[in-house]
């Protein structure tokens, strides 16, 4: 039966690490609480960083490490961002975990407060009395991606560890042990566009790599792209062509929108990509500037919701501008 439930899990939960020496990056921070752990010496914890760097993971290991399968459940409290962690949970949920002492068992509890960037100031404001008074009898680990939604107050209480995106070197031996358990089809150039989609997020890595599977049965750079609707690399220099070189703004414009219609690209993509071919175009670093604004204006009006229409129009004037300088 566990094995039938493992096999339908999704590779992310699948593959997700049981002990603190299956973790593959971030050796200093691992090295430091193995430490901690093995001394009996905990603090409190404070990680952040990116989705999909092993903050969860690395955490869910120490408890295991710490706790025996059978004292699990009532020694450690998880509490994620699906959950209301307003401020009557903290003063009662955590309050009455934190505050029962374990009788028949040693050592400490463990509260782990994922996404606790969503936490509202009121109710960081009641946790920081509550981790003060009960040190003695829990530790708590408070995970979030951005550090400054979190106050001063609850952050000098907690040792903090940063964990950065990881590099395609942490990543690509995962990647290729994960492809040799399930025994899949993947090219060399299918890694590279995993790896350089996911942005050194390991759990984007892995999701994608299942998605393009289940669609396509073969992983190359194609399938990825196309399963994530991310624009081919030969799609964007034919759009940077016409940019630079279309003498009909009309042509260049019905060239792009029939391109974006016929593969089911969105505009934001097609941005990201055109950035970082801008930094590689040889032309005056004033001149490249102003076409780098002109694109993070474009980019702030599609995140505010405008229309995509008038945001290519905009993005055309942009080279056009270009142009007229250069010439």
């Amino acid at each position: 039966m566990d094995t039938n439930v493992k096999s339908n899990l999704p590779w992310v939960e699948k593959y997700r690490p049981a002990k603190l020496s299956d973790l593959i990056s971030h050796e200093d921070i691992i090295g430091t609480i193995d430490k901690f752990i093995k001394e009996d010496q905990l603090p409190h914890l404070l990680f952040y960083g990116p989705p999909g760097t092993g903050k969860t993971s690395t955490i869910l290991a120490c408890a295991r490490q710490l706790y025996k399968p059978q004292s699990f459940g009532s020694m450690v409290l998880e509490l994620n961002a699906s959950d209301d962690r307003g401020i009557n949970i903290v003063r009662g949920q955590i309050l009455d975990f934190a505050s029962t002492r374990t009788i028949f068992k040693g050592g400490y509890k463990l509260i782990i407060l994922d996404e606790a960037d969503a936490m509202t100031n009121d109710a960081q404001n009641a946790l920081r009395r509550i981790i003060e008074k009960y040190t003695e009898n829990v530790r708590f680990c408070i995970i979030c991606n951005y550090l400054s939604k979190i106050i001063p107050a609850i952050q000098s209480r907690c040792t903090r560890f940063r964990f950065a995106p990881l590099s395609p070197d942490q990543i690509l031996p995962r990647l290729e042990h994960v492809i040799e358990a399930e025994g899949i089809d993947v090219t060399e150039d299918g890694k590279t566009a995993l790896m350089t989609l996911a942005g050194g997020d390991m759990r984007k890595v892995l999701n994608v790599l299942q998605s393009t599977w289940m669609a396509y049965k073969k992983v190359t750079e194609v399938n990825v792209y196309n399963c994530v609707g991310h624009p081919l690399k030969e799609d964007i220099n034919n759009i940077i062509f016409w940019l630079l070189n279309e003498e009909s703004f009309k042509m260049c414009y019905e060239k792009i929108q029939q391109l974006k219609t016929q593969k089911g690209l969105a505009l934001e993509d097609i941005l990201t990509e055109i950035h970082l071919v801008v930094n590689r175009l040889e032309i005056p670093p004033r001149v490249t500037s102003q076409l780098l604004i002109d694109l993070a204006s474009i980019e702030q009006r599609l995140a505010d919701g405008c229309v995509e229409k008038p945001q290519i129009t905009a993005l055309i004037a942009a080279f056009c501008k270009v142009r007229s300088v250069v010439v």
